[in-house]
């Protein structure tokens, strides 16, 4: 595919923190893609939480599945508005790298614990994955990826965390955090297509769960526009014993009503801004975007979500659970480091012949502890504390 004037493009691309040879066979986009595969925190992804806790159900999503649906529509989109779809998909798959065990609850108690020593943000804790946490390689930490694909990664990055990374890395990945300006169009597209993903699949897992109904769903129009379009179609669908083929059919439709639209508010953007180059394109207003309408809509159905899922009491019964494990890891942790592992240990032996030693050593333990899977983090807090929580 012939790629738009304002795609990033590989051989263009500002290269890697270590230098290397190119690889004969593939683009740089898609060497960072498959280094992403294959990393360690990639396969964590499969027993993290996305919503519901990963022993509630066989079924529900998880990070991993969750990421390979944003990397699917990502692709989608980025085609039709030629975009390198390598590196969307390589930014998708890696996004939730960083993420803790049990979802946000986790990341949420985590960066309580880590308040007094620098906080905890999930997307600078994923760059932190692909550059420094990750061992494959003799030469380097981490895995080494294109400044691009990085770039995309770090999605969110408060102040004070981006002036500590710009230090380390001047005009880095951190810069725009500064500057004001935005990354790639291919990272903008990622952010797209998380939440167009995340709102579909949290409505399947939420009816699937019993939580939220049909009914209650009703009441979002952007959902029930496409049930009444379904409906009209295929009127057998009314049965209830077809209520699973209803539910499947109206996010589908759904789904693409949302990427059409992305797609079309964004050709309009870009044909009125005209960025001829993708340094050009950062330098504007984002230019990845839904419609007016769709926008609002989206809001409608997170709140709707928000409400009515995610604060459920059957979910924050889990929650306070959930955030209960972790906090207690971090503090056995902190007390007795040994507890980690030999190489864990050996990090934060190291952290403790620094200037700060107490706060090296609580990254040491907030990394061990972010990269846990929901199973593993439940095993290790009743081994430490003899409580079973998460049965």
């Amino acid at each position: 595919m012939t790629l738009a004037i304002f795609a990033c493009d590989p051989a263009q691309s500002r290269g890697r923190r270590y230098l290397q040879a190119p690889a004969p066979t593939r683009s740089e986009f898609q060497r960072d893609r498959d280094r992403i595969v294959h990393s360690t925190a990639f396969r964590r992804l499969v027993y993290k939480t996305q919503v519901f806790l990963n022993h509630e159900g066989d079924l529900f999503r998880t990070r991993l599945t969750h990421s390979l649906e944003v990397a699917q529509l990502g692709r989608s989109i980025a085609r039709s508005l030629h975009l390198n779809e390598d590196l969307v998909e390589a930014i998708a798959l890696a996004h939730d790298l960083g993420h803790t065990p049990f979802g946000h609850a986790g990341q949420d108690a985590l960066n309580a614990c880590m308040r007094a020593y620098g906080g905890f943000e999930h997307n600078l804790q994923s760059l932190r994955v692909v550059d420094a946490l990750e061992e494959r390689y003799p030469e380097f930490d981490g895995l080494n990826l294109t400044f691009e694909t990085r770039e995309g990664i770090l999605k969110h990055c408060a102040p004070v965390n981006a002036r500590a990374l710009n230090d380390q890395e001047p005009g880095g990945v951190a810069q725009r955090f500064l500057d004001h300006t935005q990354p790639s169009l291919e990272a903008q597209l990622c952010n797209l297509a998380d939440e167009i993903a995340y709102n579909a699949h949290d409505i399947d897992d939420g009816v699937r769960s019993g939580l939220i109904t049909m009914a209650q769903l009703q009441e979002v129009a952007l959902f029930d526009d496409y049930r009444r379009q379904t409906l009209a179609e295929f009127p057998s669908l009314q049965d209830k014993s077809q209520g699973r083929r209803l539910l499947y059919e109206t996010i589908r439709r759904m789904l693409s009503a949302q990427v059409y639209d992305v797609i079309e508010s964004t050709q309009q953007a870009l044909t009125t801004a005209a960025p001829q180059s993708a340094d050009e394109a950062r330098q504007m207003a984002p230019l990845l975007m839904f419609g007016d309408e769709m926008r609002q809509q989206s809001k409608v159905l997170k709140k709707f979500l928000f409400h009515q899922l995610y604060r459920h009491p059957q979910v924050m019964t889990m929650t306070d659970k959930a955030q209960q494990v972790v906090r207690e890891l971090f503090i056995a942790y902190l007390a007795q480091p040994a507890e980690m592992g030999e190489g864990f240990l050996a990090r934060a032996s190291a952290a403790s012949d620094t200037s700060l030693p107490h706060s090296a050593v609580a990254r040491v333990v907030a990394d061990f502890i972010a990269g846990m899977t929901d199973r593993f983090a439940g095993r290790e807090h009743e081994r430490l504390t003899g409580q079973r929580l998460l049965a």
